[in-house]
């Protein structure tokens, strides 16, 4: 065993290699760096708050609990660590590897790194010194036209680990150093771990430069290491004949819980990864080897995938979790250990814990399935699961309210109080929910298959446009248990395949709310179309199973719909990130009815993405008996008033001013504006609203009518309350949410909006050479009749 510390503190070499790692980084085609001023402020970083403590013996069951690991073994794989022309070493991917590996050592964890690259990097000087020897030679001996013929032989792999081995150390001492971190080459053999003393002192020598907070860099002595012997490691003791054996002893001698493995793959695949019907596995479980065909190994390096699930299993069965990703693809290396740290759905992961259900990605094709066995049914069938679906809710009343009351009990002292309302279930919500629901059922007859537009393009040759199912949908909701009945039913209705994601605050009423939805879906043989994800993935996770989900429809807070459509990567988000809305009260406003409007729109739910957030008045309305009754009514309700910038300052004691005109309260808070008129209101709402539902409250029909045409937002009304703004009062039956977008569905977005179309083209042997200028057929493109809408 050779051990070799090196930091800024010990070998001043590192200061003088430092500009030549620079220069050299910089010029790298791959993933670049970060700047040294950007660099330099990882050494600052505040320690995570999570606590890294844990008993050794088992490894994690999930994911989520991978950001609990306090000793990491990082194995990079030499397709990582080499150029594609496998002399030399990218170097920008592994300036972004240091820099992770850094921010983890600065959190308070413990990291090692085995790493290849040594044989890359002795390689590209062995063959510069060989073209530079033979470049001289052939110039005084043979002229200078042979050195075109100059070829380089084969370069033996050991000779070329000698010569790398220095070159590797010093550049992961240069990149450490840029982040205050000391590093320590350790080269191992074999014969290190099977002799016991050698074991001892290696084991040693780890835990002092750990406990002084020194990165270990390891790698296996590959100047003087022996062919590795077949089948020596069937004895219980896996034998170190690559780095990925040799990841798999150390972490488990070292009693690590996390061994990442990066390779120039995504992770495990259940066939060869580039075949037809390759699928990442998320999840490996040992005894799964035989669902797996292995491939080639990679283009470098000495072990293969099965070399590496080899070794995984063993350290997994050592206690130590095991993760393989990729750690070459530019997109994600630069975050892909820290991702795998904060437990993200990255690789594949190695768990001896099998779930009790299924994965969300069976669930995601169950559903899949099981929504085009509900869209092939007649309307008739997929109404009467909604009508037994509302039975239930209503049959089952005593149950539902029980699992809603353990779930208020749980969320006391947790939960701000505008979610616990919208948490609560009530007898009278229940029987809403019911009626709401046979509103689906009954206009759902004429939903899928209905045909929009029939067209003759030539004779014997008709075009149909019809109505179909979006696909998959998935709905992310928070503190309202409501919503599983009432998207489910619109699914159901629309043909859609359903995956439901619900707050844990919920879980006891969406359990069983889900459990009914399946007792009514069963009655025609599609209970597989709704399902709920019960597992620990994280929504951000969800939102990157492109292939699977369709459309992503969030409903709660707008920082959750914010963050969902940042994580949506190629999957469009149906929904609104905020709820800000207006109410204009105009100089000739009702006095009966601006204080009913207000009080309804603020005080009736305040909680809701419709209730009123900014009211606006009208200049001339200052100091009138109608703006001293609406301040009376909003004291009375205990609203708290904002005053926003012109309103404070016609007042010579006003109200806390508004720290933004562009605010969501969800409480009984409200921001009041003053405006010299309906333009000014209306270029107010543009710039402060979120689209979503503004109001103008006034007897002049001229000007509400410009108010109505002008204002650019989803819903726009006049003399009424904002809280009309839903799917149920506009007679949708129920809403999946309510959109601010521009295209396909704006608005409460109910039964409609989770429709899509498709064409049928029926011909009797049409091609389209007999339409070209020298063909029989000309287009005749007639409009034809569309059946007739059933709207009974």
């Amino acid at each position: 065993m050779l051990s070799q510390v090196c930091c800024s503190r010990f070998q001043p070499f590192s200061q003088r290699l430092l500009p030549w790692v620079q220069s050299t980084v910089s010029r790298s085609h791959r993933v670049q760096p970060p700047a040294v001023t950007h660099v330099r402020s990882w050494s600052n970083i505040p320690f995570i708050t999570v606590p890294l403590s844990r008993t050794h013996g088992k490894s994690f069951a999930h994911r989520s609990e991978l950001k609990h690991a306090k000793r990491i073994v990082v194995k990079l794989g030499s397709a990582v660590v080499t150029r594609g022309d496998e002399c030399g070493l990218a170097l920008g991917r592994l300036a972004s590897i240091v820099e992770q590996v850094s921010v983890l050592q600065n959190q308070g964890r413990e990291m090692i790194l085995v790493t290849s690259g040594a044989v890359a990097f002795g390689k590209q000087r062995l063959r510069h010194e060989i073209l530079l020897s033979q470049s001289v030679r052939q110039a005084l001996h043979s002229g200078q036209n042979q050195l075109k013929e100059m070829a380089i032989p084969v370069l033996e792999a050991r000779a070329c680990a000698a010569a790398g081995q220095s070159g590797l150390m010093a550049l992961y001492e240069a990149m450490f150093t840029q982040y205050s971190i000391c590093a320590a080459q350790i080269l191992v053999t074999n014969l290190d771990f099977h002799d016991e003393q050698k074991r001892r002192n290696l084991n040693g020598t780890l835990h002092e430069l750990l406990r002084m907070n020194i990165v270990p860099i390891v790698n296996t002595n590959d100047a003087v290491v022996p062919p590795a012997e077949p089948n020596s490691d069937l004895q219980g003791v896996i034998s170190v004949k690559d780095n990925d054996s040799l990841a798999a002893r150390l972490a488990v001698e070292m009693k690590t819980d996390l061994l990442i493995v990066l390779s120039d793959v995504e992770g495990l695949f259940d066939s060869p990864p580039g075949s037809d019907d390759a699928k990442l596995i998320d999840i490996f479980y040992p005894g799964d080897q035989q669902s797996v065909t292995f491939g080639t190994k990679s283009r470098v390096g000495m072990g293969g995938m099965e070399a590496k699930v080899k070794a995984a299993l063993w350290a997994l069965q050592g206690g130590t979790s095991v993760v393989i990703a990729n750690g070459t693809h530019p997109k994600v290396s630069g975050h892909v250990i820290t991702d795998i740290v904060e437990g993200k759905k990255v690789g594949t992961f190695f768990s001896e814990v099998k779930p009790a259900g299924p994965t969300v990605e069976q669930q995601g094709e169950m559903a899949r399935s099981g929504g085009r066995m509900l869209a092939t049914l007649e309307p008739e069938q997929r109404a009467e699961i909604i009508h037994h679906l509302a039975d239930l809710l209503t049959d089952q009343r005593d149950e539902i309210l029980l699992a809603n009351k353990k779930d208020l009990e749980e969320a006391q002292g947790r939960l701000a109080t505008p979610l616990l309302k919208r948490l609560s279930l009530s007898t009278s919500k229940l029987n809403s929910l019911a009626i709401g629901l046979r509103q689906i059922a009954a206009s759902s007859h004429d939903s899928v298959g209905r045909v929009l537009r029939r067209t003759r393009i030539a004779k014997n040759l008709e075009l149909e446009q019809v109505t179909v199912p979006i696909g998959v949908l998935l709905v992310i909701f928070e503190s309202r248990p409501d919503c599983l009945p009432q998207v489910a039913a619109l699914a159901i209705a629309s043909g859609n395949g359903l995956l439901l994601k619900g707050g844990k605050e919920a879980a006891h009423s969406n359990r069983i709310l889900h459990l009914l939805t399946q007792e009514a879906l069963s009655i025609h043989g599609v209970k597989d179309a709704v399902q709920l994800v019960n597992t620990r993935e994280e929504v951000e996770d969800l939102c990157r199973l492109d292939n699977m989900i369709d459309l992503i429809i969030p409903r709660g807070s707008s920082q959750l719909v914010r963050d969902i459509q940042k994580a949506a990567k190629g999957i469009p988000v149906m929904g609104h990130s905020e709820g800000i809305c207006h109410m204009f009260v105009d100089s000739e406003a009702s006095v009966d009815k601006v204080t009913r409007l207000v009080r309804d729109s603020k005080c009736e739910y305040p909680a809701a993405c419709n209730a009123l957030e900014t009211l606006l008045i009208h200049r001339d309305l200052l100091r009138t008996p109608l703006f001293d009754q609406i301040i009376d009514m909003l004291r009375v309700e205990q609203v708290k008033i904002h005053a926003g910038p012109k309103f404070a300052s016609y007042l010579t004691f006003s109200p806390s001013e508004v720290k933004s005109l562009r605010t969501e309260y969800g409480d009984l808070e409200l921001c009041i504006e003053v405006v010299d008129g309906v333009q000014e209101a209306i270029e107010h709402i543009h710039k402060y609203g979120s689209s979503h539902t503004d109001v103008i409250v006034t007897e002049n029909e001229k000007t509400a009518e410009f108010f109505l045409q002008h204002v650019d937002s989803a819903c726009v009304f006049w003399n009424a309350s904002t809280r009309f703004s839903d799917g149920y009062r506009f007679g949708l039956g129920a809403e999946v949410g309510i959109s601010t977008s521009r295209i396909h569905a704006r608005g409460p977005v109910g039964l409609e909006g989770l429709l899509t179309t498709k064409w049928l083209l029926r011909g009797q042997d049409h091609v389209v050479s007999d339409f070209s200028e020298h063909g029989n057929l000309k287009y005749l493109h007639e409009n034809l009749p569309v059946p007739q809408r059933n709207t009974n």
